[in-house]
């Protein structure tokens, strides 16, 4: 798996080694400072470095 692939739910909750509900949590959160996603339709997907970086900015 590619680091810049777009990817699922599941699939970042399994690179990032959380559950599924965890990444849909996080989702749900709105305003600055939220998890980086993007909007195919009704479908949410993620970026897996942009995904990294904003952990590491939130572990700051």
């Amino acid at each position: 798996m590619e680091d810049f692939e777009i990817q699922t739910v599941e699939e970042l909750a399994k690179a990032l080694k959380v559950k599924p509900s965890w990444v849909y949590g996080e989702t749900r959160k709105t305003g600055p400072g939220t998890i980086p996603r993007i909007k195919v339709g009704k479908y949410i997907r993620f970026r897996l470095l942009e995904v990294l970086a904003w952990l590491e900015e939130r572990g700051k």
